[in-house]
C-alpha cells in the first residue's frame, strides 16, 4: 500500500534502525515526466492483500505512535476496473488520547487515478469525495464543524492522491538514476503540486528482522526539500520501509509489513 496510503504514516522497526549497504547500480539522471494515464504507469502490479505499518518517531526504539492496516480489493465500476483501498487505524497523541479513523479510497486499477475517498474520524472529522479528473464534489467536515460543507472544486490539471504517493514509482519499472516528476493531489487543496522521485540504488534493508532487497528511492518537494526516502520491493506490501524528516528535526521511522487478508474489510 500504500504506504502510506495517507502518506505519511507507517512503521516498526527491529531493535536499531536499518543501517543498509549500497549495493552497486548508479547512473546519471534520466528524468521522465509522468501525469495521469501515462503509459508507464500500470497500477495492475498490485494485487488483493493486506499490511500493517507503524510509526516510530526519532528513535527507531521508541514507542509506536501510529499504527493502521491497509487492505487492498479489486472490483468493477460500471466496467471499468478499480482497486479499493480500506485503511483503519488509531494514533496515540501525547495527552494520552487516542483518535481511530477510516479511510475508504476508490482508484482506477491501471492509471492509479484517485476516483473515491470517504475518510472519518472518532473525533468528528469526515469527509466523502468523489474525484472525476480534475472535478472534486462532496462534503466534508471538520472535528470543530457541527455543519457538513459542499465541496465542489476544479483541480487544474489531475494528480495522483498524495497520502499514497509512493504506489507511484512502484507501479513502473525501475532503474537507478530514474528521476520521476509527479502530479500530486489532496483532499484539503483545491491544486495540484509537482514531486519528484529520485531512484538512487539498490540497497539491502534489514525490517523486523528479514534482510530485503530494495529500491531506495527519494521523494523532495516542488521546492527541492526531502519528502522522505522509501525502500520498495516489488511484492506486496511493496513499501517495506521508510524514514521521513518532521517539521521539529526529528524523523519518523516507518515500517510497513504484510498480514493475512480479513474476511470483512
Amino acid at each position: 500500500m500504500p504506504a502510506a496510503l495517507l502518506v505519511s504514516l507507517a512503521a516498526t522497526l527491529v531493535a536499531s534502525a536499518p543501517r543498509p549497504a549500497s549495493l552497486p547500480g548508479r547512473a546519471e539522471p534520466d528524468t521522465l515526466r509522468l501525469v495521469v494515464g501515462s503509459k508507464e504507469i500500470d497500477g495492475r502490479v498490485y494485487h488483493p492483500h493486506a499490511a500493517r505499518v507503524r510509526i516510530r518517531i526519532g528513535d527507531p526504539g521508541a514507542p509506536v505512535t501510529t499504527e493502521w492496516t491497509n487492505q487492498l480489493a479489486l472490483g468493477d465500476s460500471a466496467g471499468r476496473q478499480v482497486m479499493r483501498w480500506v485503511t483503519r487505524g488509531e494514533h496515540n497523541a501525547p495527552s494520552g488520547s487516542k483518535v481511530t479513523w477510516e479511510l475508504r479510497q476508490t482508484y482506477d486499477a491501471r492509471t492509479l487515478a484517485p476516483l473515491g475517498y470517504h475518510y472519518r474520524n472518532s473525533a468528528g472529522a469526515w469527509t466523502s469525495l468523489r474525484i472525476d479528473g480534475m472535478h472534486v464534489k462532496g462534503q466534508k467536515r471538520s472535528a470543530a464543524d457541527t455543519m457538513l460543507q459542499t465541496v465542489d472544486a476544479t483541480l487544474d490539471r489531475p494528480g495522483f492522491f498524495a497520502g499514497a504517493s509512493d504506489l507511484v514509482p512502484t507501479a513502473m519499472a525501475l532503474r537507478p538514476g530514474l528521476v520521476l516528476t509527479v502530479p500530486l493531489w489532496s483532499p484539503s487543496s483545491s491544486t495540484t503540486t509537482t514531486h519528484s522521485f529520485s531512484v538512487i540504488d539498490r540497497r539491502t534493508v534489514t525490517v523486523e528482522g528479514k534482510a530485503l532487497e530494495t529500491w531506495r528511492v527519494e521523494e523532495h518537494d516542488a521546492g527541492g526539500k526531502l519528502v522522505g526516502t522509501w525502500y520498495l520491493v516489488d511484492r506486496a506490501p511493496w513499501m517495506v520501509y521508510a524514514e521521513t524528516p518532521l517539521p521539529d528535526g526529528r524523523t519518523q521511522f516507518i515500517t510497513e509489513t504484510e498480514i493475512p487478508l480479513s474476511p470483512d474489510p
